[in-house]
């Protein structure tokens, strides 16, 4: 097994920084090319395990290729067995920072720098909590972030589930589970939605939704799972419990980039611009993102697989040119 002070001496093709699905096929790819990357998974980085936001939930339905579905840790770990499997040198350190002035680039870990011609940068968005009593109890046991990726389990069907949140991300989210749930509740702290108008007349005009101004959650509530909800309305400050089975985040999420110093350019929330669409290119040679850090749209992981290939393909493109 390679130690990892016997990298530092070296200059690498690739170094990959995370390790959800966007980083293992960004490795997978490089890796079949005989590139020989190095990643560098993350040690509890931005407060989840390597394997990135699929590490926190349950099931998994709407990846290609498990007609039964698949645990989103499990479907990480196979991703990682097949990344060694082929050649990729894994190490669980979180990056510090990545000094880009000159090439090939430097990775700091703590007292350790390692050099690469290419970096792809596949640190993915954390879903923003809201930090509630009985969060972290029911976090993946009723709670989510993610209506696409749990709101047709059959524990949401039929059910009265509730969205968190004002903006067009909240709306999308509370109008997706209307298809599944027997009554939204989109729970909203002032007397007005941020979202586009076309989402607000959407969501105001489904049967299914009902908007609860001024209010807030105080305490999720259940025994093995989500049971009940206690809330606040801010404006007369009273209190009361709601019986559901369901509570999902759409309050955005954050882009794990601190640690680039503003060397990538990014979008005002954080998000690292590319190039062009269909190009995972930044605007440093040689440096490509891909998956949840640079795409606030999709944020699934069958599009963060595809934005790995394609940062891949795009680093040994770029590799290629300089021979």
């Amino acid at each position: 097994m390679t130690k990892l002070d016997e990298l530092q001496n070296d200059i690498h093709n690739v170094i990959i920084v995370g390790s959800g699905p966007a980083g293992h096929t960004a490795a997978i790819y490089t890796a079949r090319a005989c590139l020989n990357p190095i990643m560098f998974e993350g040690e509890m980085a931005a407060g989840v395990a390597a394997g990135g936001q699929l590490t926190t939930t349950t099931e998994v339905e709407n990846f290609p290729g498990f007609p039964t579905g698949i645990s989103g840790p499990e479907l990480m770990m196979n991703m990682r067995q097949q990344s060694e499997n082929c050649g990729t040198k894994i190490f669980t350190k979180t990056v510090d920072k990545i000094d880009f002035d000159s090439h090939p680039y430097t990775v700091h870990i703590k007292e350790k720098q390692f050099k690469a011609k290419t970096i792809i940068i596949a640190t993915g968005a954390t879903a923003k909590r809201l930090g509630i009593d009985g969060e972290k109890t029911f976090w993946q046991k009723g709670i989510s972030a993610c209506a696409v990726c749990d709101g047709a389990l059959p524990m949401f069907r039929d059910q009265h589930l509730v969205v968190i949140g004002g903006g067009d991300t909240a709306c999308e989210e509370a109008n997706f589970l209307s298809k599944y749930a027997s009554k939204v509740s989109l729970l909203v702290r002032r007397d007005e939605l941020r979202a586009s108008k076309v989402m607000q007349e959407r969501t105001q005009n489904n049967e299914k939704i009902e908007i609860c101004w001024n209010t807030e959650a105080q305490e999720a509530i259940g025994d093995t799972t989500l049971k009940q909800l206690r809330v606040l309305n801010n404006k007369t400050n009273t209190e009361s419990v709601i019986d559901i089975r369901g509570l999902f985040y759409g309050i955005g999420h954050e882009p794990n980039t601190n640690f680039l110093n503003e060397s990538i350019t990014t979008d005002d929330t954080g998000y690292i611009v590319v190039k062009e669409p269909g190009s995972t290119q930044t605007n440093l040679e040689g440096v490509f993102a891909c998956g949840d850090v640079q795409d606030k749209l999709y944020r699934q992981a069958i599009t963060a697989a595809g934005s790995g290939c394609m940062a891949a393909m795009d680093a040994e493109h770029y590799l290629s040119s300089l021979s």
